[in-house]
């Protein structure tokens, strides 16, 4: 058919933004927009109020955005959770407050708490390097309150009107839906070139912290700043704090990229395993609490989403414990239909000016409309414990039936009445506000870079190492030079090596001078190494012990009852599931152990180390090639490994392990080199014992290795260069 010139319903509505007929901004109904970066606030100049709702272009990008998809969720929307309880320690923290649920020590309140990665959809890894979302509903007897944080405690934008950006730009590119489940691609590294204000964010989650061990080795912050509130009227900022009972671990990217393909649900099955196995899982729970007066006392403004408040300014105060008990019976009602809003707080807790947490307010109601529908709180999971009375009525999916003629106040009859704040109703503080309309952000807002190079300062050499290759990693993905040479000249803002070396790393121009000065300020509590647990402990470490027909079943029972006395998870890996034979033992009595998994069935990746026994059951270990892969992966993960009698021969001559000092194999003595822990002959008897007690330098083998494990990874054999000479 010969073409009629006129266009077709496609070309239409098809906008080639690279050859449009204008360039400029609009919003949907084509009213050019002048700013798309500031919500309209009350504003003196200098100090930030609190958003306006008349702010249209604001709330028509943050709704269009909120209802993009449906129904999984925009973000988040890969994830898990559990119930369990949280409780107070004491009173302390009524000099704050008086919501009960931070000052009541009597009270055990439920929650239910949903962790979540950030960018991939729900059949997205579990293991990808992403933030975690860490949501905390609160059951309380005075209605739900819903601190929604993450595993990070800075944001990367500083305004809520950027939310549909950042989010457009870290998900997936528009054009192939490519990649899922992780930042390395242009668009966000584009983006986040442009926006000074995330380099803070990106310094955290190029870190370690961007590939957490674990649910339950991972910190939780409520990242905005919220209110705390007195009966006598004192008002007081407050940020939100988790800390694991068991330390703040991360897994090698290596090991997470494997992970993401050997096992995608491990972080989720690794929650539900814990809590099966009576491990339960435990954070403390800490605020840090600045006066009103105190507002302004800062060089930074504690109202910025993207700082800290570093707690050498700001102590923590340990106030209470959350302990996860509980599995969901039925994974979509429960982890699925879960919905949280930042807005659902408690009388005693209120909300700060800061321009993230206002329109996050606005935005995490406006999602669960969308994804849920109007009555998303009556779904079981989101219910509160206490009564809901009040004349809201009908809406799609309504479960609540009210009987009577009443539905609006006031009424005659007084059914259901407003509660005056002495009796128990909400009390919104009554803070001064005055300014000018403006779409403006704070002075203190404008610096961007004093508290990123903080972050970095403070890593462990080995931290610092990670952050460098991440971030290579991730530039080496971005196929626009514009983008890696634009993010190459952030980096001289935080650290002129950390830019030479990456600039180096992805074939960008090296910088020839800082773009500022490093002050050398450290905090501490920034490295993950500051939460190493007081006492060393292996609750529910994985530990990997390799096996073939012929290992010594003594010792192996010994170290074995010795490491689950401690709560470790002990896996028999053979070379197929089921019988293998103790050295001794007539195969056709069936006194052999059962195998958990073969050699190929469950990779080194999947635990936190591995041990192998004496026995001539070394030789046939020796001849397969996915055992000696098997040991040089952990060695090059860093992890614990465990050998005695000939099993050293194996480490040593078989799989090669680069600069190891072994223990000779007549010896008694127990020797540890870089993690790994070695013994000739092993005494049984003298792991004859209820429970182990981990300590360093112990003579005894099992309790070594125990304490080796603890430590988590043997870092010093990666910046030795160990590791890299090891094909893992």
């Amino acid at each position: 058919m010969a073409s009629t010139g006129a266009p077709t319903p496609l070309q239409t509505t098809l906008i080639d933004p690279t050859h449009a007929s204008a360039n400029y901004l609009t919003s949907d109904q084509g009213v050019k927009v002048s700013d798309t970066d500031n919500w309209l606030k009350l504003s003196d100049g200098t100090q930030v109020g609190p958003l306006i709702l008349e702010d249209q272009v604001a709330r028509e990008k943050v709704m269009h955005f909120d209802h993009e998809r449906i129904p999984e969720r925009v973000v988040h929307a890969r994830g898990t959770g559990a119930y369990g309880y949280f409780k107070v320690h004491d009173h302390r923290a009524s000099k704050y407050t008086y919501a009960p649920v931070l000052t009541d020590p009597s009270r055990k309140t439920p929650v239910f708490v949903r962790f979540s990665t950030v960018q991939g959809s729900r059949g997205s890894a579990d293991t990808v390097r992403d933030v975690r979302g860490f949501a905390t509903k609160f059951y309380t007897q005075e209605g739900n309150w819903d601190l929604v944080g993450n595993d990070i405690p800075v944001f990367f934008i500083q305004e809520s009107i950027k939310f549909p950006d950042f989010v457009h730009a870290v998900k997936p590119e528009p054009h192939n839906e490519v990649p899922q489940g992780q930042s390395a691609h242009n668009n966000f590294w584009d983006f986040v070139g442009l926006q000074p204000e995330s380099a803070h964010m990106v310094m955290w989650v190029m870190s370690d912290r961007g590939i957490p061990r674990s649910f339950r080795m991972m910190q939780g912050f409520g990242v905005n700043t919220y209110t705390l509130h007195t009966l006598s009227g004192e008002q007081f900022f407050v940020k939100f704090h988790w800390i694991p009972e068991l330390g703040v671990y991360s897994l090698f990217w290596d090991e997470a990229l494997k992970i993401s393909g050997q096992d995608p649900d491990f972080h989720r099955k690794d929650l539900y395993e814990a809590i099966e196995n009576g491990a339960l899982p435990k954070w403390k729970f800490c605020i840090q609490v600045i006066p009103a007066s105190k507002e302004h006392d800062f060089d930074f403004d504690i109202l910025d989403a993207t700082k800290i408040w570093p707690e050498e300014l700001v102590p923590l105060e340990e106030i209470g414990e959350m302990v996860l008990d509980r599995k969901p019976e039925e994974f979509f009602p429960e982890v699925e239909q879960v919905a949280f809003c930042t807005a659902n707080v408690i009388p005693g807790i209120g909300f700060s000016d800061d321009p993230l947490l206002q329109g996050r307010n606005f935005s995490y109601f406006d999602t669960q409309l969308s994804r849920l529908g109007v009555n998303w709180q009556e779904l079981p999971v989101n219910r509160p414990v206490c009564p809901v009375l009040n004349h809201q009525r009908d809406g799609q999916m309504r479960h609540r039936i009210t009987s009577g003629t009443i539905n609006y106040w006031p009424n005659r009859k007084e059914i259901f009445p407003p509660v005056p704040p002495k009796g128990g109703g909400y009390f919104s503080y009554p803070a001064k506000v005055e300014g000018t309309k403006q779409r403006i952000r704070g002075g203190k807002f404008q610096e961007h870079y004093n508290q990123p190079q903080l972050f970095y300062n403070s890593l462990a050499p080995f931290e610092k190492k990670h952050l460098v290759d991440a971030i290579s990693f991730e530039l080496d993905h971005c196929d626009d030079p514009v983008v890696y040479q634009t993010y190459t000249k952030v980096l001289k803002y935080i650290d002129f090596e950390l830019a030479k070396k990456v600039a180096a790393n992805v074939g960008s121009t090296i910088p020839d001078k800082p773009g500022r000065e490093n002050l050398g300020k450290t905090s501490k509590p920034l490295s993950q190494l500051y939460y190493e647990p007081k006492e060393p402990t292996v609750v529910e470490r994985r530990v990997a012990v390799l096996v073939a027909d012929g290992f010594n079943l003594e010792e192996f029972k010994a170290v074995h009852n010795a490491l689950s006395s401690a709560k470790a998870k002990i896996f028999i890996i053979g070379p197929h599931r089921g019988e293998v034979y103790p050295s001794g033992v007539d195969y056709t009595d069936g006194k052999g152990i059962r195998a958990d998994h073969h050699f190929e069935g469950q990779r080194s990746t999947l635990f936190d180390a591995v041990y192998i026994p004496s026995g001539y059951h070394v030789a046939e270990l020796a001849k397969n090639g996915r055992v000696v892969q098997y040991v040089r992966e952990a060695f090059g993960h860093c992890k614990a490994i465990g050998a005695v009698g000939h099993a050293i021969a194996f480490l040593r001559d078989i799989v090669d392990l680069p600069g190891v000092e072994f223990q000779h194999e007549d010896s008694k003595e127990v020797k540890t080199s870089y993690g790994v822990v070695t013994i000739g002959k092993y005494e049984v008897e003298t792991t004859a014992i209820d429970t182990l007690q981990i300590k360093p330098g112990s003579k005894d083998f099992a309790t070594e290795f125990a304490y080796v494990i603890s430590r988590h990874r043997c870092y010093e054999r990666e910046m030795d260069g160990l590791t890299s000479q090891v094909a893992y």
